[in-house]
């Protein structure tokens, strides 16, 4: 009876330790990256995307602009690259629902450009409703080209 419950001891002292590790875990998961989203105050999609990124352990400061073309001007997005609402990250700009991989290979490789871009708001990319039908094309926003990332 004794070594029953020395062993349910040990299990027990076992489980706690697991969980008290993944409590430190998920805590501790917040990226170290300083990021703001720019948004229109009534935009629902933006809100679900910022919601995206928090799951994803990223502390978003979210700024709600009655103007988001004076954002798209700043940062000197094209037209043709806009999206919804613009995320500056890490002194990148990510333009639109970006997948949060993408997004972590862009602040970790630190390639020579100003940011990207999922142009328009592709239905199933992150905080968007839908199916994703097809690889999404993000594109890098650079002075004097755009490549492109299918993802």
């Amino acid at each position: 009876m004794k070594k029953r419950k020395k062993k349910n001891l040990i299990y027990t002292i076992a489980i706690i330790s697991f969980a008290l590790g993944l409590i430190w875990l998920s805590q501790s998961s917040n990226h170290d990256y300083d990021a703001i989203v720019y948004k229109s105050p009534t935009c629902s999609c933006c809100r679900e995307y910022i919601s995206y990124l928090e799951t994803k352990g990223y502390n978003i400061k979210s700024k709600a602009v009655g103007d988001m073309q004076s954002v798209k001007d700043k940062y000197d997005i094209s037209p043709n690259m806009e999206s919804c609402h613009t995320m500056v990250i890490n002194d990148y700009v990510v333009e639109g629902h970006v997948p949060i991989e993408v997004v972590e290979k862009l602040v970790n490789e630190k390639p020579n450009i100003s940011g990207i871009s999922l142009p328009d708001m592709p239905a199933g990319s992150p905080g968007m409703p839908g199916i994703k039908k097809e690889p999404f094309t993000i594109y890098s926003l650079a002075k004097n080209n755009s490549v492109y990332i299918n993802y």
